[in-house]
């Protein structure tokens, strides 16, 4: 698959000590299909990781975690023909991500969902992992299952 019209991005699991996810519902999206992890895109010449640091913070207010695992190689998914927005009148078909798991250390009151100027999630909750099949948007499903595999064992694996 030609990659070049997917859009580089990161995304986050965020776990906490007792095996739960964080998930975010988006802002100014109908539901049921509106609750993810946080993800971005990554500036030109970026560290992955540290855009991942960065997305976290500015769509979460969170900067206290730890990175305890990585997905390798692209996870992709494309945009249905529905789906307008920037990204699509950009040029992008879709988007290629790299996933990173983190521990999260801090406490709730360190979440901050206004923390950037944008804001992406109007509220957000704990959750076991499997969660996020049933309420991402399903262009996303695919993409998740694959980071739902590669991460499930984190989350049963408490420090």
């Amino acid at each position: 698959m030609d990659l070049t019209c997917f859009r580089p991005n990161v995304g986050v699991v965020l776990i906490r000590g007792d095996g739960k996810v964080w998930l975010g519902r988006r802002a100014k999206t109908d539901g049921p299909f509106n609750w993810q992890f946080p993800q971005g895109g990554v500036d030109a010449g970026e560290d992955l990781a540290d855009a991942a640091f960065r997305e976290l913070a500015e769509e979460t207010g969170v900067t206290s975690a730890t990175l305890i695992a990585r997905t390798e190689g692209w996870i992709t998914y494309a945009f249905p023909p529905e789906h307008t927005g920037s990204k699509v009148a950009k040029g992008w078909k879709g988007q290629k991500q790299v996933w990173f798991a983190m521990r999260f250390t801090g406490a709730d009151a360190e979440i901050d969902l206004e923390a950037h100027g944008e804001v992406e999630f109007d509220a957000w909750r704990w959750a076991d992992i499997a969660e996020a099949m049933e309420t991402v948007v399903p262009f996303k499903r695919e993409a998740y299952r694959q980071v739902i595999d590669a991460f499930e064992p984190l989350t049963r694996t408490v420090p």
